[in-house]
């Protein structure tokens, strides 16, 4: 079996003293990749070296919603910076008004700039959305992002925003919050949802999977939420590792990883 870390922030410091160990244990848990995504572009050096220096690692090139007051991207930036060919995405980007004070709008403009970035360099989009779901597809829709294509990652939402993402040529990622008794709702998006659209994710270093929910999460642990999907669904784990593994190759890669 092969699994697939889809998003996931190995350069945190949580992580990044110890890259050497969360390596050996993708191995030993037979996880063959993970997307390392930037959050900011002072830091995306360190993402981008993380993919330079290990070939199982990918990077993205993006501003997360949440950081506010940082060096703010535009289409040039993004676009230029993406070029490299261990930048496999554009994001995380989207919005986030969990934590928002006063107008967002810097927030929608800033989603806007990715996708138009996205939409330039022909390279998928990571969304990021948080108490923003109409907003997100809204602005999602007006910019065309289904032209770029990408990924609603760490999805919590209802099956009605899954259908609306998912008709504008989006994937559903789900994370360890998926192995929650009380994810109840995302539980039944995984449930309905075609298996040819989902990915799986850790969003290491948080929102580790039941049985290590509250401590430190890292790649390896998505093996976790795919046994999940497999419970759900009840289907063989081997069929959720192969699928999501060549779901990732499809829209990050842009080819198969199952032998024709």
């Amino acid at each position: 079996m092969m699994f697939i870390d889809s998003h996931c922030h190995i350069d945190f410091p949580e992580l990044a003293g110890n890259i050497a160990d969360v390596l050996a244990q993708m191995q030993h848990n037979e996880v063959v990749g993970a997307l390392c995504v930037s959050v900011n572009l002072a830091d995306f050096p360190q993402v981008l070296a993380l993919a330079e220096q290990h070939a199982s690692i990918f990077a993205s090139v993006g501003v997360h919603p949440d950081y506010e007051g940082v060096e703010e991207p535009d289409v040039a930036r993004l676009v230029g910076l993406a070029q490299h060919p261990r930048v496999i995405a554009i994001g995380e980007t989207g919005l986030d008004y969990f934590r928002m004070k006063g107008d967002p709008e810097w927030q929608r403009t800033r989603f806007r700039t990715h996708i138009r970035a996205a939409r330039e360099c022909g390279k998928p989009l990571i969304i990021h959305s948080r108490e923003a779901a109409q907003d997100t597809l809204r602005i999602m829709a007006e910019e065309g992002a289904g032209h770029a294509g990408g990924v609603m990652h760490c999805f919590t939402e209802t099956w009605e925003v899954a259908e609306a993402a998912l008709a504008m040529n989006f994937y559903i990622s789900f994370s360890g919050i998926l192995t929650f008794k009380s994810a109840r709702q995302i539980k039944e998006v995984a449930q309905r949802m075609p298996l040819e659209r989902m990915l799986l994710e850790t969003d290491a270093p948080y929102l580790a999977p039941a049985p290590h929910r509250g401590k430190l999460n890292q790649p390896a642990y998505v093996k976790h939420v795919a046994e999940e999907v497999a419970r759900l669904r009840e289907i063989p784990l081997e069929k959720v590792a192969r699928i999501t593994t060549d779901n990732f190759h499809r829209l990050f890669l842009g080819k198969s990883s199952i032998a024709a």
